[in-house]
């Protein structure tokens, strides 16, 4: 867990050091597609493991999944809605409606309840009781549903 918290600090500095502009608006909605696939990935680990049980549970990849949940919806992955990303650009398709970059206070509020709930699932993963993660796991749900009903096109 020691190694995870430096890494989210090294990175927040790191992305704090960086300017969004210095990264295209293209390849903003690229990597934060691809910041969400990897967090959707390790929520399927977990509902597989914790929720259905069509996968055997284990603690050391069910610990390490909400692990890594939590550092994606802590990492600054919204600094990656930077202008220009409300709308597809070429080949890169996006799915964020617009009225996102016009309700940003609204969406720092959603994004601080992902984090808030993310880091609760890490913390119910670690202690490893199932029934106490399966909560967890349902409010990060939530959380990712509260964004999506509100700033997702179909």
């Amino acid at each position: 867990m020691k190694s995870v918290i430096a890494t989210l600090v090294g990175g927040a500095l790191l992305a704090s050091s960086l300017s969004v502009a210095a990264v295209e608006p293209a390849k903003q909605i690229e990597l934060r597609q691809a910041g969400f696939s990897y967090m959707a990935w390790n929520m399927g680990k977990l509902k597989a493991q914790v929720i259905d049980g069509s996968v055997e549970y284990n603690q050391q990849q069910v610990e390490a999944a909400a692990n890594t949940i939590a550092a994606i919806a802590n990492s600054g992955i919204g600094a990656l809605f930077g202008p220009g990303t409300e709308q597809n650009i070429g080949d890169v398709h996006t799915k964020v409606d617009p009225a996102l970059f016009e309700n940003m206070q609204d969406v720092a509020q959603l994004a601080g309840n992902m984090g808030t709930a993310a880091n609760t699932l890490a913390e119910k993963a670690a202690a490893g009781d199932q029934s106490e993660i399966r909560v967890a796991f349902g409010e990060v749900g939530k959380t990712c549903k509260a964004c999506h009903d509100k700033y997702r096109l179909d």
